[in-house]
């Protein structure tokens, strides 16, 4: 929030991304959005607010195609 580029605020949430690409699943090409105010908080200039949940969905995903993996070697998919 306030005076601030919106260039500059993407070019910030890109190295975020970047320095942290681990923990982002690669399989969602664009999966950060952004938004921009331009009032300030009272008695500031600006301020800013990251909210992030990228890690908890990539989890789940990994652990379903885990357990599918080990359950259609097992053929447990014929029972």
């Amino acid at each position: 929030r306030g005076k601030v580029a919106m260039k500059e605020v993407e070019d910030q949430m890109r190295n975020v991304q970047n320095k942290n690409s681990t923990y982002f699943v690669e399989w969602i090409p664009n999966n950060i959005q952004t938004a921009l105010c331009a009032i300030p908080p009272r008695g500031l200039k600006m301020s800013s607010t990251f909210i992030g949940n990228s890690t908890s969905i990539q989890e789940l995903f990994k652990r379903v195609g885990e357990q599918f993996t080990a359950m259609f070697r097992r053929k447990a998919f014929l029972a």
